[in-house]
């Protein structure tokens, strides 16, 4: 089964049947010391941040995918009015969470 994902309140093209409620998945990703010191050379000369780069888009991934699996735990078709939030824990250490409302689509 694949569930949509969309950041829109409705899925185009279809209805929604049922709001099944919210899901949501996180992870919190703190900085790796090898990565760290690579960063720390690159912020120095200046340009983007690959390791930093790299390492927040997986952290995402990994938050969308546990919100997915949540969605289908509860038999739905779709998240809609999908959103990430991120915060810092502590320092070196951040939250990702991804966040939305399941539906059931006609």
């Amino acid at each position: 089964m694949s569930i949509i994902v969309v950041t829109t309140e409705t899925v185009p093209g279809k209805e929604i049947a049922e709001v099944l409620g919210l899901v949501r998945g996180n992870i919190i990703q703190a900085k790796h010391l090898g990565k760290d010191i690579a960063a720390g050379f690159r912020h120095i000369v200046g340009g983007e941040i690959k390791e930093y780069t790299e390492m927040m888009s997986e952290a995402r991934e990994i938050a969308i995918k546990r919100m997915v699996e949540k969605a289908e735990e509860l038999g739905a078709d779709a998240v809609v009015s999908f959103r990430f939030v991120t915060s810092m824990i502590m320092t070196g250490a951040a939250e990702i969470l991804a966040y939305g409302t399941a539906v059931k689509l006609r």
